[in-house]
């Protein structure tokens, strides 16, 4: 997970090179965002999805994982995002059941 977090960063700061293997795309609110979400993930609201995405100066191809609530609106996002060329998305579902897969094994660490 550390590995994602300085990817990240990188990538933010326009070091393209150093992509991450997985970008995590938190498509709830700001609000939600907020009160909990995966370490590294960035928050677009999907809603505002396909207006932004471009400020992440992602690859077509770059592996996009996308979670919300319940994997609905991770959904929308899927489908906005395909429409905008993007091709290798996955859609994991709610936060609550990320949270207890991946934060937990983060702390084990």
């Amino acid at each position: 997970m550390r590995q994602i977090i300085i990817g990240l960063l990188l990538l933010l700061s326009g070091c393209a090179a150093t992509q991450p293997q997985t970008v995590w795309l938190d498509v709830r609110s700001a609000e939600e965002f907020a009160s909990g979400h995966l370490p590294g993930a960035v928050n677009i609201p999907h809603t505002e999805v396909a207006q932004r995405i471009n400020e992440l100066k992602l690859d077509k191809d770059t592996n996009i994982a996308l979670y919300c609530g319940s994997g609905r609106r991770a959904g929308i996002a899927i489908e906005t995002l395909q429409q905008q060329g993007y091709t290798n998305l996955t859609n994991h579902g709610g936060y609550d059941t990320l949270k207890q897969k991946y934060v937990a094994a983060d702390e084990r660490q």
